[in-house]
């Protein structure tokens, strides 16, 4: 009860960040005219994140989605970071994303498995 609460904060936290902050965050802080728009691919994950807060199990495949992205963001910008590519104030972006993504697989739903979802329907039925 108290990971489905964490998890539901979270993903308000995050689908608002991304739906309503990133675009004008990276407009602001970023100097180079690509980035806000490859941002702006963050606002779809982002309301779908805020839908996801009814019903997290039905969306676990979502929420591990945003999750692995974000650490696959991460890890670019820190390969990026790391070859000079990108500024070194753009390191608080890997943290970020790292820290979203770990925390969105951390707090997915857990998969029901077969055996789990056949005893429930076995015992409805009865």
């Amino acid at each position: 009860m108290v990971r489905e609460r964490a998890l539901k904060i979270v993903l308000v936290v995050v689908g608002l960040l991304f739906t309503a902050g990133v675009v004008p965050l990276t407009m602001f802080f970023s100097r180079e005219p690509a980035v806000p728009m490859i941002m702006s691919i963050y606002v779809a994950p982002g309301i779908f994140l805020l839908l996801a807060v009814r019903d997290p199990a039905a969306n676990r495949s979502l929420i591990a989605f945003g999750g692995w992205a974000n650490l696959a963001h991460a890890g670019v910008m820190a390969a990026q970071e790391y070859r000079n590519v990108i500024e070194r104030r753009e390191l608080a972006g890997v943290v970020v994303f790292a820290i979203v993504g770990v925390v969105l697989v951390a707090l997915a739903p857990a998969k029901k498995s077969v055996e789990r979802a056949s005893a429930v329907m076995a015992q409805v039925g009865s």
